[in-house]
């Protein structure tokens, strides 16, 4: 999975490859799919969810929380703008409708042996950056070796790939240190390529750029979309390019209709929600069950200018929770781990805070077939007895279950649970208050949050928490605070989530890899080493079909809950929006990309003027 705000994990399949020693011509594919079939065929002019002679005009003005002071995507320092989408392009693309399937986009075709040993990309003739210059073999091979320099985190991504050459004039492949790895001829197909003449370059004073730093210089792309203007952390416009290379290939036709997007940023959502009520946002995605049910009521709603609707999301919710940080000793015991889960009141706190609008989660891959349910049997069974001696001996006798709260008797019995959990973990309750038996230091938990969303939510699990003597100090600091602290592993637990894809792959390396656990700027947040999740998550990346991956999905799933190393929290299932009554979108809406808003919409000239404003 590319590690970007899309989690559509893109997994590749088997392709017929002649060598070229044999001088046989390989037989180039325009797509690649997990499933090994696709669902456009090579002579496609456009997919089923976009319109075809939708219109190009207007402004789309969105939201974003938080600031920026960069727009070096590649490097882990700083805060980027969110451009990178939309300056750049990747070697190929993913479709909204499919399942692990992308298609052309700088390159019009792909060619991989039967071993996922290596894998050619032929570079489209027509490729070019916006000052005219083509993209070329060079410019894809300086990118994988500047991210891989540059970003610890897409350097793990990227470490199977052991050599990146031209192997013709348009052509470059990328060798890999092992086979069979079916996912990896897709991974390198994310890679968002740069312009090395550009960043090896001078600005307009004569300094030589710099892609190790930051900068606020904008930069040349190859996407539909250039920097227009920019407010540094404040705001950001970007332009259409009219004559954008791109713009007629199928995967793209009928995408990227607005003339203009343009972010502002926002340090606080009930700012952000009141400049939406003014009419100075257009689109609004809404996180808070409680904002949803009681703050939409305004004029402008009542008379229809304003639009409330819900998408589903048929992809996978993942995992939101509170991460508890394994490199802190107090967390390493398990019994505590367990303890901490067994005094979240979920049930409570849906109903007395969230309109009772959530689920309580309960996998790393809910609401899909890839969830651990009941016993192991059959092959997943199999696959877990291959770490049988590694693995809480749970695993393979007890279904995973969150405890149920919701009642006064309920929070007795499973606050009954919790103490006797951090007893036999060694501490004890003096004067009300959890203290280690031996040293007499009181349980103590700092939980970050970067913003006031959870804080009610974070009050609820504290009070909770102050019944079995433990203290819950929130801290609510700002974005940049926040990401500096999160990159340095410096916190006790955070409020997090992982997007999961219907196809997991490499990326769960990221996530839950011993490896990961010290690389800076990973996303294994919680510090899991753990060799038998290593050893699953080979199993998931090496599998040989679907049915195996699976199998070794449920299983690593089924070892991750057993080890407690997060207290599940909720999930939703659906992406709330509001909208003011300006755009308009197919009819059919893409299986899975929810509202794929502002990409398949486009602006409305007649709505517009019946809503008024700007």
């Amino acid at each position: 999975m590319r590690l970007s705000r899309r989690t559509l994990t893109l997994a590749a399949a088997a392709l017929p490859f002649a060598p070229r020693l044999t001088q046989a011509a390989p037989e180039w594919r325009h797509a690649l799919s997990m499933t090994g079939t696709v669902r456009y065929p090579p002579d496609f002019t456009r997919t089923a969810y976009v319109n075809p002679a939708a219109p190009k005009g207007g402004t789309v003005r969105q939201s974003v929380e938080g600031g920026f002071d960069s727009f070096n995507t590649v490097i882990p320092r700083g805060t980027a703008a969110p451009i990178e989408s939309y300056l750049y392009m990747p070697l190929m693309t993913d479709s909204f409708d499919e399942v692990s399937t992308a298609y052309g986009a700088i390159c019009d075709a792909v060619h991989h042996p039967d071993d996922y040993s290596a894998v050619t990309y032929r570079i489209n003739p027509k490729a070019r950056w916006h000052d005219g210059q083509p993209i070329t073999p060079e410019d894809i091979i300086w990118t994988m070796e500047q991210v891989k320099k540059l970003d610890p985190r897409l350097g793990a991504y990227y470490h199977n790939v052991v050599k990146v050459e031209k192997s013709a004039e348009r052509e470059v492949t990328f060798t890999f240190d092992s086979k069979g790895n079916r996912e990896k001829p897709q991974i390198v197909g994310q890679l968002m390529v740069m312009p090395r003449h550009w960043w090896e370059g001078t600005d307009a004073q004569g300094r030589k750029r710099d892609i190790a730093q930051t900068t606020l210089e904008a930069p040349l792309g190859c996407g539909p979309y250039r920097i227009k203007s920019f407010e540094g952390g404040r705001n950001l416009i970007l332009e259409r390019v009219a004559d954008w290379w791109a713009k007629d290939l199928p995967i793209y036709v009928g995408l990227h209709n607005f003339n203009e997007l343009r972010f502002d940023f926002f340090r606080d959502d009930t700012v952000e929600l009141e400049a939406f009520k003014a009419d100075q946002i257009d689109f609004r995605t809404e996180i808070s069950a409680r904002t949803w049910a009681t703050q939409y009521d305004f004029p402008a709603l009542r008379e229809g200018r304003v639009i409330k609707e819900t998408f589903a999301d048929r992809s996978s919710t993942g995992m939101q929770a509170v991460i508890l940080n394994l490199r802190r000793r107090k967390f390493q015991d398990v019994r505590i781990r367990r303890a901490l889960t067994q005094v979240f009141d979920f049930e409570t706190m849906n109903a007395n805070l969230m309109f009772g609008a959530y689920k309580r989660t309960d996998s790393f891959f809910v609401n899909t077939e890839l969830a651990a349910r009941g016993l192991p049997e059959g092959q997943e069974l199999a696959i877990l007895e291959t770490v049988r001696d590694q693995v809480p001996p749970e695993v393979f006798t007890t279904p995973y279950k969150p405890p149920v709260g919701g009642s006064q008797d309920a929070q007795r019995t499973n606050l009954r649970e919790a103490i006797r959990l951090m007893g036999e973990a060694g501490y004890e309750v003096r004067n009300r208050r959890m203290v280690n038996r031996q040293s007499g230091e009181p349980f103590r938990i700092e939980l970050l949050l970067n913003g006031p969303t959870f804080e009610r939510h974070a009050l609820a699990y504290k009070t909770a928490l102050d019944r079995l003597g433990v203290e819950l100090a929130l801290r609510v600091i700002d974005s940049a605070q926040y990401v500096n602290r999160i990159r340095e592993r410096n916190f006790d637990a955070i409020l997090g989530s992982f997007g999961q894809s219907l196809s997991p792959g490499n990326e769960q390396r990221d996530y839950w890899g011993s490896e990961a656990a010290a690389l800076q700027g990973s996303r294994n947040y919680a510090g899991i080493v753990n060799p038998a999740i290593d050893k699953l998550i080979d199993r998931i990346i090496f599998a040989k079909d679907r049915a195996e991956l699976v199998a070794a999905t449920r299983a690593l799933d089924r070892v991750l809950l057993a080890n407690h190393y997060m207290v599940p929290t909720w999930h939703l299932g659906e992406q709330r929006t509001a909208r003011w009554d300006r755009f308009s979108r197919p009819d059919t809406m893409p299986e899975y990309g929810a509202a794929a808003f502002p990409a398949i919409w486009w602006w409305d000239e007649a709505k517009a003027r019946k809503t008024g404003g700007r």
